[in-house]
């Protein structure tokens, strides 16, 4: 097993320096929104907003507005597109801390993107803001829909695209800002982010520093995640020193490579991270695969589940790896 060992640092020396790698960007280019001036911003893809007040009433897709909410503006969300439950029917982990009950669901009942633009209209939205990870692909938001609500709202997108975790947090950050909301108290989050960060290394060094694969079982593939585009394994990889597998031939995008069940076995590791948004059944599936129980993590059934989209906000990841420092712990037992 390849071992990467990170030199000693104590709990308060690491959780400094990654909430001072958290400070958030100024919120630039957009007017006081605690008034009622007009009200400007430019978002990630260089998109320019120009409204004649700052947006009180917001839709956004599911785990942005759960970000939103983590950053004190979770009064101004009105509706939701995206997931909101996982398909084991319980609160998707990536709209944790949104108040369901108190949003409209916009999710069109068409192919992945599809927004029902008349529903999203009765809510009277001042701005519709989602993000992308490959840009300028909207997340959530497919090329028909998106035409449809930009003849009459305007978008603004966080981009995830080759930004890390911290940057990815700037970016959600400076956007609520903009908003109006109070960021004297974005560094409880940014805390909460750097003590889990301390604490799920502690964890895995503890373990003997294992090596993990990122899986996403689908029916006829399973798809390998790649730690040099998914922000989430980036930052575990090398902030936190863990041992990522990085597949070898990602396909387009870079996200993950794809190979059939018959060469489940080609990374092998320790202990396989699944991607969780498939639910129960994704395990099970991936349990019932011949050549990947091949591998010791399949062997020894060592699995965490892995939360691989959540609110893009420091309190957000938070909770995030405190999970996985919770599903490493339990593997170990």
């Amino acid at each position: 097993m390849y071992e990467v060992r990170l030199p000693y640092m104590s709990r308060l020396t690491l959780a400094a320096a990654v909430a001072a790698a958290l400070i958030p960007l100024a919120a630039c280019g957009s007017s006081d929104s605690s008034s009622d001036e007009a009200w400007t911003f430019t978002d990630d893809l260089g998109t320019k907003i120009s409204l004649d007040a700052a947006p009180k009433r917001i839709v956004a897709q599911s785990s942005v507005a759960a970000a939103l909410t983590d950053l004190g503006l979770g009064d101004r969300i009105v509706g939701t597109f995206g997931p909101l439950k996982n398909p084991d029917g319980e609160p998707d982990v990536q709209a944790e801390g949104l108040d369901q009950s108190k949003v409209k669901d916009v999710t069109g009942s068409g192919d992945y993107g599809d927004v029902d633009v008349e529903k999203l209209a009765g809510l009277r939205p001042d701005i519709v803001i989602t993000s992308t990870y490959i840009e300028p692909q909207l997340w959530y938001v497919n090329e028909a829909s998106e035409a449809k609500i930009k003849k009459r709202y305007d978008i603004a997108a966080i981009s995830f695209q080759d930004k890390t975790l911290p940057q990815i947090f700037d970016g959600t950050e400076r956007l609520a800002a903009a908003l109006g909301a109070d960021t004297s108290g974005f560094s409880e989050g940014r805390d909460a982010f750097g003590q889990a960060a301390e604490r799920l290394q502690s964890v895995y060094e503890a373990q003997g520093d294992p090596s993990i694969v990122a899986v996403s079982p689908a029916a006829d593939v399973l798809y390998v995640s790649s730690p040099d585009a998914n922000p989430d394994l980036k930052y575990y990889r090398d902030t936190l020193k863990l041992n990522i597998v990085s597949p070898k031939k990602p396909d387009d995008g870079g996200y993950f490579e794809s190979l059939s069940w018959e060469k489940a076995d080609q990374y092998d590791a320790d202990v396989a991270i699944w991607d969780a948004r498939g639910g129960s059944a994704a395990l099970k599936g991936l349990e019932a695969q011949p050549v990947w129980n091949k591998t010791k993590a399949g062997r020894d059934k060592a699995y965490v589940a892995w939360n691989s989209v959540a609110a893009p906000s420091a309190a957000g990841y938070a909770r995030i790896i405190e999970s996985f420092a919770d599903g490493l712990e339990k593997v170990a037992q």
